[in-house]
């Protein structure tokens, strides 16, 4: 009789396969595909007249995966549960346990933060119990989360729209980007006036020794000039001023590197470097962690975990980092002691940073073995995990006075002197707002200034900027809104639900997000106030350190949260939305057609259905012309939603880019140009000739149209 083998159950089949091959005989590795049991969707599930006891049921679709599970668990002689480390995977290991008939009290667990031999067979040698606090604050999150959206969705379908649905999180976060749409659409812009000068020390200027200098004060008086009548008054008087340096002060600035991710600063940096989701992000991270097919290592895991709130780095690896760090780039990169970095208040720290599961593992090393969008995403987490125990960035730096005649102007100049981590890594930072010269003149107090040209700039107040994904995932964490595991789906959720649109990587209110948010903030306040949902999730938190038993959590909510259901029900009108026409005609009855949301985002649709079931996709077309034959460039989307770029004239014309195409020409060899983000964030223009690849730095406008 062959011996029995020991059991291991993950949530991916891709971790699965990575884990077997460090483990080999002897052991069996299953994965779960997410979680076996849930609540049921018929029905709210949850026994409110009886303490809010859950009821939970297999999910459909996954009767097999747990009877497979069942059979390879009864032919076990040891069955450990290696669910993902926080609380989502340890309910899944619970609800594992429940199914299988494990004591959840038993040394049946086992967590490890990398999917690597050594972690694995280290988790291995210590299993412990299920932490049942952990399992409760998802129980918490699971029914608190049930009981908004199961009660309130249905008033929705009935008083506005069918397919409808409200969240404890995704609702507050709604009314988030409703505010910001309202502060934009509520802002009065005032006008405003600078005024810079060209000067040179000593009476003659060659042009290569001028500097540039800000109008600070005018009579001994912080300036604000408001008006252009004003503005050129002050130019009149810098003109005619005599000045001379009052002060003058060199020093030196050091710019320490940035932390190593966390899933919030990762959703943001991708977004803002490598333009993309957060739910893209997260897909790719995902596969990074699980493990990918490494040409002669196999699968392999690549980073390590992905949700985390936590800037720490394990002492080993941080000793790792410090051993490659003089080898790769010399010592003077090393700094004397390791860098250790302050996370935000309420950050959990259970799980380090996110960072390459081996720094020797280096990007252009596996380059060949990953996918486009793997390997940009490894090598920005790769980089930033290295950057941040080097060195920092050396600057010189001066500040100059000129002042005379009641009139002061300021200088301020740096000049990187050592890269430091910046030789590896550059924040896509937003940029000063101060005028910052890039080399320091020579400059002494009581040299005589010349002023070779006066400019007077004329600005206006900007209103907020419209939310990006990353500027909203950054709001979320700041206020204290979800975790780093629901940053990503409750953006995708509001999206896909119609509430919010996403245009040129800017987040926009619909009008039913309007109308929705709207209504949710006359009966419902607590569920969209901000506030609230971040004290909730400090609650979570609390049951997650075992301070706070979860029902008590519930128990807490549901009364008053019923008071304002049962008073909804009763005092909401029905609203009729129109549906918003479009220009486009109905080709089969003639009538205009109007957008409706599908799921798969907007569409249009013939406004007679059910007589007439006429449909068009939403058709974009670029401000360009099709390289091929002149005709329009168009945006169209694969079967899998990727985006790329084709000829209106398809199939007579086969243009197609899966880059967005721009309307100048290459300087170089007459190509078509294509738009890209570099590898810090700046946007430039690229030639599409694989020969040419010419290559411009292009200006990126903000909202209302001023460069960033």
């Amino acid at each position: 009789m062959a011996a029995k083998s020991k059991l291991i159950i993950v949530e991916s089949p891709a971790k699965a396969k990575t884990i077997s091959k460090f483990l080999g005989k002897g052991y069996k590795v299953e994965a779960s595909q997410g979680h076996i049991r849930d609540l049921p969707k018929s029905q709210l599930g949850v026994d409110v007249g009886n303490d809010f006891e859950p009821k939970y049921i297999t999910i459909r679709g996954r009767g097999d995966i747990l009877a497979a599970i069942r059979k390879d668990a009864k032919n076990a002689s040891q069955i450990y549960l290696a669910t993902d480390p926080d609380r989502e995977g340890e309910a899944i290991s619970w609800h594992l346990s429940q199914v299988l008939g494990i004591d959840p009290s038993s040394a049946c667990r086992i967590e490890f933060h990398e999917v690597t031999k050594n972690a694995v067979q280290t988790a291995l040698k210590k299993p412990r119990s299920i932490n049942m606090n952990l399992v409760d604050a998802q129980q918490a999150r699971r029914v608190l989360d049930r009981l908004v959206g199961y009660e309130i969705s249905p008033l929705l379908w009935v008083k506005i729209k069918k397919g409808l649905s409200a969240g404890r999180v995704q609702s507050a976060v709604t009314s988030m980007v409703v505010q910001r749409e309202e502060e934009i659409e509520a802002f009065i812009p005032e006008e405003y006036w600078d005024i810079t000068a060209k000067g040179h020390a000593g009476t003659k200027s060659d042009g290569k020794t001028s500097f540039d200098l800000t109008l600070t004060g005018l009579d001994g008086k912080k300036i604000e000039i408001s008006d252009a009548q004003a503005a050129n008054a002050a130019k009149s008087r810098i003109e005619k001023a005599k000045l001379k340096v009052a002060s003058v002060k060199t020093s030196e600035k050091n710019k320490m590197p940035p932390a190593p991710f966390t899933t919030s600063s990762l959703q943001q940096e991708a977004s803002r470097k490598l333009n993309f989701t957060t739910q893209k992000t997260m897909q790719i991270v995902q596969q990074l962690y699980e493990g990918v097919e490494i040409k002669g290592s196999g699968s392999t895991g690549l980073v390590t975990y992905i949700r985390t709130d936590s800037v720490r780095l394990s002492q080993e690896a941080q000793q790792d980092i410090r051993d490659y760090i003089p080898e790769a780039y010399g010592e003077k990169y090393l700094p004397e002691t390791p860098n250790v970095f302050k996370g935000r208040k309420n950050a959990q720290d259970a799980h380090e940073a996110i960072r390459p599961t081996s720094i020797r593992r280096t990007p252009e090393s596996i380059k060949d073995s990953l996918s486009r969008d793997q390997y940009r995403l490894y090598t920005l987490i790769y980089n930033r995990t290295l950057a941040s125990q080097m060195t920092g960035a050396n600057y010189e730096t001066m500040t100059a006075v000129i002042d005379g005649d009641g009139v002061e102007l300021r200088f301020y100049g740096e000049v990187l002197r050592f890269a430091g981590y910046m030789s590896v890594y550059k924040e896509s930072t937003e940029e000063t707002a101060e005028p910052v010269s890039k080399s320091i003149p020579q400059l002494e107090k009581g040299n005589v200034v010349k002023v070779d040209e006066v400019q007077t700039h004329q600005h206006f107040t900007q209103p907020p900027a419209h939310y990006t994904e990353a500027s909203l995932v950054r709001t979320m964490e700041e206020k204290g809104i979800g975790r780093p595991s629901t940053y990503a789906p409750t953006i995708t959720t509001i999206i896909s639900r119609g509430y919010v649109s996403r245009e040129q990587k800017r987040l926009f209110p619909t009008e039913l997000g309007k109308m929705v948010t709207r209504m949710m903030t006359q009966y419902f306040p607590e569920i969209v106030d901000v506030d609230f949902t971040a004290d909730m999730e400090d609650k979570l938190d609390k049951v997650e350190e075992g301070s706070q038993a979860w029902k008590a959590v519930i128990r807490e909510f549901y009364p008053p949260f019923k008071m304002l259901l049962d008073t909804a029900e009763k005092q909401i009108e029905k609203v009729e939305i129109a549906d918003e026409v479009s220009d486009e005609v109905c080709d089969k009855c003639g009538a205009k057609m109007v957008y409706k949301m599908g799921r798969f985002g907007r569409f249009l649709a013939c406004p007679n259905f059910p007589e007439c079931r006429n449909t068009k996709p939403i058709v974009t077309y670029l401000n360009v012309p099709c390289p091929d034959c002149g005709s329009r460039l168009m945006e169209k989307t694969t079967k899998k939603n990727r985006i790329f770029y084709g000829c209106e004239r398809y199939p007579e014309c086969t243009f197609v880019s899966w880059e967005k195409p721009v309307a100048e020409k290459c300087p170089q060899c007459g190509s078509y140009m294509i738009e890209k983000r570099g590898r810090h964030g700046e946007m430039l223009h690229l030639c599409a000739n694989d020969k040419c690849r010419y290559k411009a730095e292009v200006a990126v406008k903000d909202d209302a149209g001023a460069e960033e």
